[in-house]
């Protein structure tokens, strides 16, 4: 029973992968973005353990050309609505998005790995020529997802896991999933002086091209936190306030480049993301429709499957069979 279990697994998931190309063909993807997520689909289907599986992740990321690299870090803060909430893939992706934000770091001059076994320390840990050492997180959203908090952002897990023997705290999230008005991240971000950043500061830096030598350290983005408190303006002003204002023109003026420039790229990215949005509404639809051609059988099935009861048996008999 247990080996039939397990070839109706993996049958289930190579159903589904198949699904997943063949709607996302349809409807949408960037070549790079979709190669990724067609290998990262792919490591699902064969027994090897989640180890294994980032650090096959880790080396198809650091092969890439970084124009390759780059069409990634445009899309990754946004996990597709296709990839199963609580999923091995919803996992591998956390994990490819440390693995991505990681190289981003060694993209810039910095010594960065994304560290392989989780648990109560940072995802990621960057070492600068210049003396500094930073530990930094990932953050990744669903389009659908709403009403994040500061549960959802982990500022203060983050500070913590930065202890005494490293310099820096960075969180990497997508620039439009951070709250646009007030919110309680934004004290805690300089209370527990954590710097807030996005994958859209990550991409610009790296169509800058900017890399730390001996004549450009980073370490002022890094400490945006305690430059910011510095600024009188922050005393008499609430600070649940938007820290973007400021952060974007520290990044700005870090590396001497216009604050427009850094606007324009932000519009450009609205607009990959509208276009995303559609995308993704345009896969649910069909998705919906899909649901609504079932029979009575495939319906069953599809609620056995959505519910996970086989892979329930498969956990309670592997149990059994340790006992």
């Amino acid at each position: 029973m247990l080996i039939i279990i397990c070839f109706y697994d993996i049958f289930i998931k190579i159903e589904y992968y198949t699904d997943y190309t063949t709607r996302k063909e349809k409807y949408f993807m960037k070549k790079d973005y979709e190669d990724f997520l067609n290998f990262l689909f792919s490591l699902t289907l064969v027994n090897k353990s989640f180890k294994q599986a980032g650090e096959e992740l880790e080396t198809y990321i650091k092969v890439l050309e970084k124009n390759q690299f780059i069409e990634i870090v445009k899309e990754i803060g946004t996990i597709p609505e296709t990839i199963e909430a609580s999923s091995t893939e919803e996992k591998l992706y956390s994990k490819a998005s440390d693995i991505i934000l990681a190289r981003c770091f060694n993209e810039f001059g910095l010594k960065a790995k994304a560290v392989s076994e989780r648990g109560n320390s940072a995802d990621i840990i960057a070492e600068s020529e210049h003396g500094y050492t930073l530990v930094a997180d990932a953050k990744t959203f669903r389009l659908s997802r709403t009403a994040k908090n500061q549960k959802d952002f982990k500022i203060s897990t983050l500070s913590k896991w930065r202890g005494m023997e490293n310099d820096f705290a960075v969180l990497v999230a997508p620039y439009f999933q951070y709250p646009n008005t007030n919110s309680q991240i934004y004290s805690s971000s300089l209370s527990d002086k954590v710097c807030l950043l996005s994958w859209e500061h990550m991409l610009f830096l790296l169509n800058r091209e900017v890399t730390e030598d001996t004549s450009l350290s980073l370490e002022q983005i890094w400490n945006a936190p305690i430059r910011i408190e510095r600024d009188s303006r922050i005393a008499y002003a609430d600070r649940m306030n938007c820290l973007f204002p400021y952060i974007n023109k520290m990044v700005c003026d870090r590396i001497s480049t216009n604050l427009s420039d850094f606007e324009n790229q932000l519009n450009t990215c609205k607009s990959d993301i509208i276009e995303r949005s559609n995308n993704e509404i345009l896969i649910l639809k069909s998705e919906i429709e899909s649901i609504k051609a079932y029979t009575k059988e495939q319906a069953i099935e599809e609620l056995v499957k959505s519910r996970k009861l086989n892979e329930k048996i498969l956990s309670i008999l592997s149990y059994k069979k340790s006992l």
